[in-house]
Order: structure tokens, then C-alpha cells, then sequence
């Protein structure tokens, strides 16, 4: 998404990243990734229920696509760390429009599954709507 937010700001689009991870961790990962946006914590996972982002199954947390997304990284030079929190809270990707309407509304099966930033900007561009 960094490599795109030129293309993101230009389509009058705004990122919120949102965890359920305590403060101090929270703090840690704005730190360590240098993230610029804001950060929510939803401590309660009141946002994670509203959009339908139950725990997941262990053998699709645990399965080929994570293995194959950790490969990935360890051979751009990224170290994976371990897991500080709930491995099995479902994460996703919610674009909500300007005047508050859902355009669209990814829950992942994992942490592999997460749309390509640039189906989801061409998503945006043509207005289609989940």
C-alpha cells in the first residue's frame, strides 16, 4: 500500500489501520514499520465482529499460503517474528466511501489472504461496490 498512496491520496482516499493488539504493542509496530497513518485499537474487537472477522481455523492460519507468504518475505530480507497476539483473529480489508457507504468488504480466510493493492485501487476506480 506505501508503494501506492500517491495513487491512494489522489482518489480522495484516507488509510486507517486498526489491531486489537494492547497499546504498548501497538506503539511497537508504529515504530518498527514506520507507519504514518493513524492506528485504532479495538481492544474489544467491537469493529472486527461488525464486520464479520471471527477467528479463523487453524489449518487455514496455519496452512500452504502462510507458509508460502513467509517464504516470500524471508527472501525479500524480512524476518518474520513471533506472534505477540491472537494468531487466529481474522483480519480483512473494509474501504468505507466518503459519505459512509461500504465499498468493499474483504474478510481473509488468513493471513495470506489479502486482496492485491492494485485489484483493489482498480475496484475503487470503477466504483464496484461488494
Amino acid at each position: 500500500m506505501r508503494q501506492r498512496e500517491g495513487e491512494v491520496a489522489g482518489l480522495g482516499l484516507r488509510i486507517v489501520v486498526v489491531t486489537f493488539e494492547a497499546r504498548e504493542r501497538a506503539e511497537e509496530y508504529v515504530r518498527e514499520v514506520g507507519l504514518g497513518w493513524p492506528l485504532l485499537i479495538d481492544r474489544r474487537r467491537v469493529l472486527y465482529r461488525a464486520y464479520g472477522m471471527a477467528r479463523g481455523r487453524r489449518s487455514a492460519i496455519w496452512g500452504p499460503a502462510t507458509w508460502w507468504a513467509y517464504a516470500r518475505l524471508l527472501v525479500r530480507g524480512h524476518r518474520p517474528r513471533r506472534p505477540t497476539g491472537d494468531v487466529n483473529q481474522l483480519g480483512g480489508d473494509v474501504l468505507v466511501d466518503p459519505v459512509g457507504r461500504l465499498a468493499l468488504h474483504h474478510v481473509g480466510t488468513g493471513p495470506a489472504d489479502r486482496p492485491a493493492v492494485g485489484a483493489l485501487l482498480e475496484r475503487i476506480r470503477r466504483g464496484d461496490r461488494d
